[in-house]
């Protein structure tokens, strides 16, 4: 018996250890059976009580639940009882979409994370926030939250606060009094035109910080407001009214800073000067022509800058952006540098300008000695010759013009071979062959390894089409351009390299606009090519097409009226068989009828037809017609018993005609 005794002993942990979750599971679950509110459904860890038009919080609400939804009701301020400030496992409560006016109190002790957004919250208190010290994430978003409706340090008071959004409320400055905790700041979409200098004293900590969409000028920024935020990352002021980045910006940990949208015309050189860990700068959009040089020097971190829709004016100040763009390593991802002024290269990328298309005041291309002959004007091509400098220039340089061709004239330019023995020199001529082909050629008295040609179209306003470029052996002397357009003016240039393969813009290259012939010729039109011969307008085809399209469209129109006239004239001659017409006068029938039965009497000068208005048989008897006339000629009206109770009557003149029967 003591060793049966001994076993069970031994066994009973054994035993009843298998038992204990499932009958703790089943503990659980009834008790929160029994504590979930009527009004709500219970899953798990879940209160669903959203959208179901609540006055108030629903009673009843029991331990071991985290996480309560009662948004889209209709709960006020006095919603809230007090026994919900006690449940103390509920750590998350949405609340949006209600009708809230003030800050709620007796929220549940230890929630952490509260959705207040698209109330009408106009104040918040102390009070109300001192009851929440494990709040971490406050959202407020689309209230109407004004300064002065914020309790001084009201925020504070929440000392474990790390995310405050107040997007779209009604502020004017920046909360006074905010927890030393927070981490992330949303004021973006407010009415803020100031901040203080200690508006974020004791915000030391602050990450990340919006003020997008406020009020914000030169003058409403305080010179020291940020420099306190020494941990801030990312700093966004887009859509304010800046014509400056705001000054003493924080560089120790900024890695994102976002400008767009302001009313910036200028950019001082210090204005990113320590910004070193910069990784993001937004400028795009707005009133920026021009850049300092050197002004992105400092950001060794950048890997994406945008400057798009700016009014960068492409002058001899865009000269360093281009040299500088030219020189970025791929990490670095620049958008929207585009040439708005002047009119003749708007829409180009900078990055794609080549010096001679810039323009500068007062600066000409010098070549030693040159002068320039103009030739007679009958010659069917353009040529123009060109003697680039490849040795030290003379101290008295004459400036060398480019003059581009003019329409229905063609022009040749040359210049003198280059005096002195070490003088190197290259001519390149530019033909018209047809309308939509250029001829390029050149001769160069010194060594070239290859030649560079680009081309582009110009227009009125700007350079419509894409930047082209060919790289022509140093052997050849010339090129084609092909597949132009009819009558346009295109810009083209050579580029030489030299026998060390280098390159010189501004140096060696040569530039013309030379316009391309138009599409269609006349008989007296001279030609200096066997394309020209087989040219054909291309407009030709279209207006023939046109002209077919319009010989068929006429005839569909015409058969289409002969048909709908024979099925008219067929229509009346059918119509005009039928015994009772509704196109005949009234002065030609009687109408009659009876009790019993409708029906029509039509009566003609020789015979009259009764005729059913309702389909249905007539019913036998005798009709009797008996028309009566006034002494004037005219009708009388006058009833008549007849068999049958039928009564006729007649309201026209008829001729006179004896009493007839049927």
């Amino acid at each position: 018996m003591e060793v049966q005794i001994r076993m069970w002993n031994k066994d009973l942990p054994t035993l009843i250890s298998p038992w204990i979750p499932i009958l703790l599971g089943l503990h659980m679950h009834f008790s929160w059976a029994t504590t979930c509110p009527e009004e709500c459904r219970c899953d798990r860890t879940f209160v669903y009580c959203n959208e179901r038009s609540l006055m108030s919080v629903p009673l009843g609400l029991g331990e071991g639940y985290k996480t309560l939804y009662l948004h889209n009701n209709q709960i006020n301020n006095a919603g809230f009882p007090l026994e919900m400030h006690n449940v103390a496992s509920v750590e998350t409560v949405y609340l949006y979409g209600n009708q809230l006016d003030e800050f709620p109190v007796n929220l549940p002790k230890n929630v952490r994370v509260l959705h207040l957004q698209e109330n009408n919250i106009q104040t918040v208190s102390r009070a109300a926030l001192a009851q929440l010290l494990r709040l971490e994430e406050l959202y407020l978003d689309d209230n109407s939250i004004s300064t002065v409706g914020v309790e001084e340090g009201a925020f504070r008071e929440a000392i474990s606060l790390k995310t405050l959004f107040l997007t779209k409320n009604h502020l004017s400055s920046v909360p006074v009094g905010l927890p030393e905790e927070l981490r992330e700041l949303r004021l973006d979409e407010n009415r803020i035109a100031l901040i203080a200098e200690d508006a974020f004293e004791n915000v030391t900590g602050l990450e990340r910080l919006l003020l997008d969409g406020n009020l914000l000028t030169d003058e409403g920024i305080a010179p020291g407001a940020l420099q306190t935020l020494v941990n801030l990352k990312t700093l966004s002021m887009a859509r304010n009214s800046l014509t400056v980045p705001p000054p003493n910006l924080p560089a120790e940990f900024l890695v994102k800073l976002n400008l767009q949208d302001n009313q910036m015309n200028e950019i001082p050189l210090t204005a990113f000067h320590g910004l070193h860990r910069l990784e993001r700068l937004d400028i795009s959009n707005n009133q920026l022509q021009s850049l300092t040089q050197g002004v992105f020097d400092g950001l060794r971190g950048l890997r994406q800058l945008t400057v798009r829709n700016n009014l960068w004016l492409c002058d001899c100040n865009i000269k360093w952006v281009i040299l500088w763009l030219k020189s970025l390593p791929a990490t670095l991802n620049v958008r929207g540098f585009m040439c708005q002024k002047p009119e003749r290269v708007r829409g180009m990328v900078i990055r794609e300008l080549t010096l001679e298309l810039i323009q500068c005041p007062n600066s000409t291309t010098t070549v030693p000695q040159p002068t320039l002959l103009s030739s007679s004007t009958a010659e069917s091509a353009t040529q123009t010759a060109f003697t680039p400098a490849r040795s030290q220039p003379t101290p008295t340089p004459s400036p060398l013009t480019i003059l581009p061709p003019t329409a229905g004239e063609d022009r040749e330019q040359r210049t003198n071979d280059p005096v002195g023995p070490r003088q190197e020199s290259l001519r390149v001529s530019f033909a018209v062959l047809n309308s939509s082909c250029i001829q390029v050629s050149w001769v160069s008295t010194f060594a070239v390894t290859a030649y560079k040609v680009t081309w582009v179209k110009m227009g009125h306003s700007l350079i419509t089409g894409p930047m082209q470029e060919s790289l022509v052996g140093g052997e050849r002397e010339g090129i084609a351009l092909a597949n132009l357009e009819p009558k346009s003016t295109y810009r083209i240039c050579v580029d030489p390299l030299d026998a060390l393969n280098n390159y010189h813009p501004g140096d060696d290259t040569i530039c013309s606009e030379v316009m391309t012939k138009s599409a269609s010729f006349h008989s007296g039109d001279n030609t200096t090519g066997p394309e020209q011969a087989t040219q054909q307008d291309p407009s030709s085809p279209l207006l023939l097409a046109g002209l077919i399209g319009g010989a068929v469209l006429m005839v569909l129109v015409v058969l289409l009226s002969i048909f709908c006239w024979h099925m008219h004239k067929k229509e009346r001659s059918d119509s005009s068989k039928w015994k009772y017409s509704r196109g005949r006068r009234k002065d030609d029938y009687c109408e009659a009828g009876t009790k019993k039965d409708n029906s029509i009497l039509e009566m003609t000068e020789t015979s009259f037809q009764i005729v059913s208005l309702n389909n249905e048989q007539l019913l036998k008897g005798d009709f009797r017609i008996q028309p009566i006339y006034t002494p004037n000629g005219g009708v009388g009206y006058r009833d008549s018993q007849r068999r049958n109770n039928s009564t006729a009557y007649c309201k026209n003149s008829v001729p006179e005609s004896d009493t007839c029967h049927k």
